[in-house]
C-alpha cells in the first residue's frame, strides 16, 4: 500500500492533505505566473520603488498571517516533511548567481549584492549538507534560523534602498529578476517562519512526552 508523503503531525486526513497540496501548488504557480507576466509587460518597472517594497512586505507577511490564523492551513503545513521545506531553498543558489551577474554589470547596488547574494549562496549550498546529516531537529532548526537571519539582512537592505529610491535598485523591478523579490523572497521568508514555528512546536511536544510519566 502506498504511504502518505506527509508526516503524522498533521491532523488532516490524507485526502485533505492531498487537496491542500494541490491547492497550494496551483496557487504558487498562479502567483509566479502573474509576477512573470506583469513583470514581462513592464508593469512593476513603472511602480515607485517604495510601492514595490510594500508589495514584497505584503507578499511575505500574508502567508505567515494565513498560517497562524487558518487552522487547516497550519495543520497542512505541519504535516509537510521538514525535508521538503528545506529542499525548497536550493533555489537560492541560482538567485545568488543572478544577483552576482547583475552586480557585475553595475546594475544593482554593491552593498545590496553583497548582503543578498552571499547569504543566498551559502543557504542554498547548505541544503544538501543539512539533508545528508544524521536526522534530527537541531540541524533543521539551525538551517532555518540562519536562512531567516540572512533573509532579514538581505530584504532589509533591499527595502531600505527601495524606500530611499536608490536609482540602481530600480533594476530589481525589471523582468526576469523581479521574480526573486515578488515571488521567491516572499515564499522563502514565509517558509522559514513556518518551519521554525513547527520545529519548535514539535520540540515542545517531544520534551513534554519525555518528562510526563506514562
Amino acid at each position: 500500500m502506498m504511504t502518505s508523503p506527509f508526516s503524522t503531525t498533521s491532523s488532516l486526513s490524507v485526502d485533505d492533505q492531498r487537496r491542500w497540496a494541490w491547492g497550494i501548488l496551483i496557487a504558487l504557480a498562479a502567483w509566479a505566473s502573474a509576477v512573470a507576466a506583469l513583470g514581462a509587460a513592464g508593469l512593476f518597472a513603472k511602480l515607485p520603488l517604495p510601492l514595490l517594497a510594500a508589495l514584497v512586505a505584503v507578499g511575505t507577511v500574508a502567508p505567515i498571517i494565513a498560517y497562524y490564523r487558518h487552522t487547516r492551513f497550519q495543520a497542512f503545513m505541519r504535516g509537510v516533511p521538514i525535508e521538503h521545506l528545506t529542499l525548497f531553498h536550493v533555489w537560492r543558489v541560482p538567485a545568488a548567481l543572478v544577483f552576482f551577474f547583475y552586480g557585475a554589470q553595475g546594475l544593482l547596488p554593491e552593498t545590496f549584492v553583497r548582503n543578498a547574494a552571499w547569504g543566498d549562496l551559502i543557504a542554498g549550498l547548505l541544503v544538501p549538507v543539512v539533508l545528508l546529516l544524521p536526522r534530527g531537529h537541531a540541524k533543521f532548526l539551525g538551517f532555518h534560523l540562519f536562512g531567516l537571519a540572512d533573509f532579514i539582512v538581505a530584504v532589509g537592505t533591499g527595502l531600505t534602498f527601495s524606500l530611499l529610491e536608490l536609482p540602481l535598485m530600480s533594476t530589481i523591478a525589471t523582468f526576469p529578476i523581479v521574480l526573486i523579490p515578488l515571488f521567491g523572497v516572499c515564499v522563502s521568508g514565509a517558509s522559514h517562519v513556518i518551519a521554525i514555528d513547527r520545529l519548535l512546536a514539535e520540540r515542545r511536544v517531544t520534551r513534554t512526552s519525555v518528562v510526563t510519566p506514562a
